[in-house]
């Protein structure tokens, strides 16, 4: 009726403004805050919230435990609500919703389920009729019917949503973000707000992800640490690393850089009553062996000071260049961020014996010059470059670089040559296109070396 009607009727009727997008944002802000008691975790319609607790349960004293922690975290932010427990998805919704809830003991799920009505498949008005009329009026009734009847009736769906229903088949959930391949949770028995404490615990959360990583031949790329406060607000801090790594101690570093340089501060209000620490990007480290030998080449120094860089001004403040392949010089190479996973290409190995092939800084577009050449085919004797004419002493080249003719046929070959001019400056030109052709060939420089 009309909100007018009602009034009318009832003196003292008090209304409710109805907010869906309110009550979506506080679904959302629930299911973070239950994330608390398992990773996996999703909304189911606009007033419920679904969680696989396989493995779970036995950190909340089993499965009775685990409800009573979930019914008393929801009075204590102002819920009323109903569980239940079952081995399927499907089961658990329609005790919950359909009967009286609770826990199911195990393997009796299809026993509990064949009480309920037939509306506990939540078909359409015109299917549930029929089920009615059919003298059907439990999931019981449905199950003693044969499937091939039932399906060429109401349609093939409908036999197997009764089985995932009755606990004969079960279909995971798909949580609100897919879960780390490691995750390491500690719960508080005494609320944390001190940092020292907070640091403390990610320490500890570290070693056990190290020994989890090592058992695996894995390292991280990312650690990601889910701060869940008595109030039900929940913060989440990320920090990544250029090359994957088992160094908690490196970790922790980052940690604290990434706190302290946090634009809106950690704040902890009443206490945290559970941390827990997330690897979602791993990668295979290989072993290295030591001793009789010197160290290793490697870059250590220089990917500690990118990720303590990546930690104190965030991942899209730090970038990198990677190589792509591609053989045109200015698609050779791109800048990404930092924090981002390498790709499957890798640099060339490079003779240290010998000159670079590739000039450090490069042009984009290469610019035009000016050239005066010995030979039609040759390279330049000199040129003139931002008013500046360069007498060339030294030249090593060609390297012939032809045209991507699939992505831009506009575009010619190329011959590159390394010239040096007599005041020991260095250049990497190119002549585009061939004499005799149309139109003319043109010289440009495409880099300097240092």
């Amino acid at each position: 009726m009309t909100l007018a009607d009602a009034q009318a009727r009832t003196s003292g009727l008090r209304t409710l403004v109805h907010r869906p997008d309110a009550d979506a944002a506080l679904l959302i802000q629930v299911l973070e805050d239950f994330g608390r008691f398992t990773p996996m975790a999703a909304t189911d319609g606009n007033d419920g919230v679904i969680l696989d607790v396989t493995g779970c349960t036995h950190l909340f004293g089993e499965e009775a435990g685990m409800i009573r922690a979930v019914e008393a975290r929801a009075r204590r932010i102002g819920l009323n609500v109903r569980t239940a427990l079952a081995g399927t998805p499907q089961a658990a919704r329609a005790v919950v919703r359909f009967g009286r809830g609770g826990v199911i003991p195990t393997g009796q799920d299809r026993q509990v389920v064949r009480a309920l009505p037939i509306a506990a498949l939540e078909r359409d008005e015109k299917d549930h009729q029929a089920l009615t009329r059919a003298g059907l009026r439990t999931l019981g009734d449905l199950d003693d019917r044969p499937t091939a009847p039932l399906a060429a009736r109401f349609g093939t769906d409908l036999p197997v949503q009764l089985m995932r229903i009755l606990g004969q088949e079960d279909v995971r959930i798909t949580p609100l973000r897919p879960p780390a391949p490691c995750i390491v949770d500690r719960i508080l028995f005494e609320p944390i707000t001190e940092t020292t404490d907070v640091e403390a615990v990610i320490s500890d959360l570290l070693a056990e992800a190290v020994v989890w990583l090592e058992q695996r031949s894995l390292g991280g790329r990312a650690f990601e640490v889910a701060f869940f406060r008595i109030d039900g607000a929940t913060r989440r801090i990320t920090v990544r690393t250029g090359r994957a790594t088992r160094d908690a101690c490196a970790v922790i570093r980052l940690f604290k850089e990434r706190l302290a340089a946090l634009a809106t501060p950690l704040d902890p209000g009443f206490g945290f009553d559970q941390l827990r620490l997330s690897v979602p990007v791993t990668q295979v480290i290989a072993p290295i062996q030591s001793g009789f030998e010197a160290k290793p080449i490697g870059n250590d120094d220089l990917d500690r000071l990118i990720d303590r860089l990546t930690a104190r001004l965030g991942p899209e403040a730090v970038g990198r260049f990677e190589p792509v392949e591609s053989h045109l010089p200015e698609r050779a190479t791109r800048l990404v961020w930092a924090g981002r996973r390498r790709g499957e290409a890798a640099w060339p190995p490079r003779d240290p014996e010998s000159p670079p092939l590739r000039p450090l800084q490069m042009f984009n577009p290469p610019q035009p010059i000016e050239t005066v050449s010995l030979a039609p085919d040759g390279p330049p004797a000199r040129f003139r470059w931002r008013r500046v004419t360069h007498s060339i002493v030294r030249a090593e080249g060609p390297e012939r670089i032809g045209a991507e003719w699939w992505r831009s046929p506009g575009h010619r070959a190329r011959d590159y040559y390394r010239v040096e001019d007599n005041k020991g400056h260095r250049f990497w030109v190119f002549r585009a296109g061939f004499y005799g052709e149309e139109p003319e060939p043109r010289w440009y420089i495409h880099g300097l070396f240092a």
